[in-house]
């Protein structure tokens, strides 16, 4: 095969989707191809780091973060849910 469609299949390499075959031939390929054998490499740790990911973690003070900042830009929201008791400032009594 010719250096084009290597290239076009790096893709695929990179993603698990070829069969051992071409996927072989494409490793041999990329033994006398450095350019080739670069993002053969990168697209795959790439590939591997994205679905290693477990994606950010929302949690209540991510939630009430985002929350703050819109009422803070005069945004008028109701939410189902009550608020929180750790948001109000608690005052000292003096007497």
């Amino acid at each position: 095969m010719n250096r084009e469609l290597y290239t076009k299949l790096v893709d695929l390499y990179a993603g698990y989707e070829l069969p051992a075959e071409l996927e072989d031939e494409m490793i041999v390929a990329a033994g006398n191809d450095p350019a080739l054998a670069s993002d053969m490499l990168t697209l795959r740790a790439a590939v591997d780091a994205l679905q290693n990911d477990q994606g950010p973690s929302f949690t209540e003070e991510s939630f009430q973060r985002i929350l703050m900042k819109l009422y803070a830009r005069g945004v008028d929201l109701h939410t189902k849910a009550p608020s929180p008791t750790h948001l109000q400032y608690q005052l000292p009594i003096q007497g």
